[in-house]
């Protein structure tokens, strides 16, 4: 079967040029619009099923955001394709739960690695390979951080594909699985549990382009079990400022 026709991408309905060579990745379509205006002279290029993307300028750079809707299938589509027509580094910007008890709801989360407990990093590399971000969007991420004044936290998240799976792992067939898995990744460090890092970190490096993961935490279900404060925080504007930073600092 044929994927593009005329050059277009089949999923992402972007070709050649539409996209800059630093692309941003969120999930949530709507946060497109959002980010995009933080470009100069943005433009929507293409709003095809989960993926809404548009491109601008960041001080005279092209650069792009493509939504990639949730979970690590539509996003690995999102990087085939958009590396398919010219995106060679990536920053996916998102919401993330966390687990170590000094990361609060508000905090930013940079993922360093990532736990592979998702399906579709399988289907592209064995599971001793590792899931891990670039070190140069890694280090531009925290650089950005810091300039920000921000509180961060740098080290490995875990990725699931069931979100209930996470907050409700009791009720399942599997809880003793989910269960003791989620103990083991609190022992091991683990910052915070998401959805899409490992699945990227692993089709970039099969793709050689670079990215990067950076996360508004917004609530830790491990404060509110100790009975310690846990604020909840909604607001991505610190992960997107992050990003953007970050991309300015790598384009330098």
């Amino acid at each position: 079967m044929k994927y593009s026709e005329n050059g277009i991408q089949y999923h992402v309905g972007l070709k050649e040029g539409d996209v800059g060579e630093y692309v941003i990745l969120p999930g949530d379509p709507k946060r497109c619009k959002k980010i995009a205006e933080y470009f100069e002279d943005a433009k929507l290029v293409a709003d095809r099923r989960e993926f809404v993307t548009y491109t601008g300028y960041l001080d005279g750079v092209k650069v792009s955001v493509t939504s990639t809707g949730i979970g690590g299938p539509s996003a690995s589509i999102a990087m085939e394709e958009l590396v398919n027509v010219g995106a060679k580094t990536f920053i996916r910007v998102g919401t993330c739960g966390g687990m170590q008890l000094d990361v609060k709801g508000g905090d930013i989360v940079i993922a360093t690695g990532a736990i592979r407990m998702e399906g579709t990093s399988k289907e592209y590399a064995p599971i001793e390979f590792p899931a891990v971000a670039n070190l140069d969007v890694t280090f531009a991420l925290v650089q950005a951080a810091k300039n920000l004044g921000y509180t961060y936290h740098a080290g490995v998240v875990q990725c699931k594909d069931s979100f209930y799976g996470q907050h409700s792992p009791e009720t399942k067939p599997v809880s003793y699985e989910l269960l003791n898995k989620w103990e083991a990744w609190k022992r091991l460090g683990c910052l915070a549990s998401e959805m899409e890092s490992a699945a990227l970190f692993v089709v970039a490096s099969y793709l050689n382009v670079k990215v990067g993961s950076v996360f508004l935490t917004v609530g830790n279900q491990e404060r509110e079990k100790a009975s310690m404060e846990n604020p909840i925080e909604h607001d991505t504007e610190k992960a997107i400022k992050t990003a953007i930073e970050a991309i300015k600092l790598l384009k330098g």
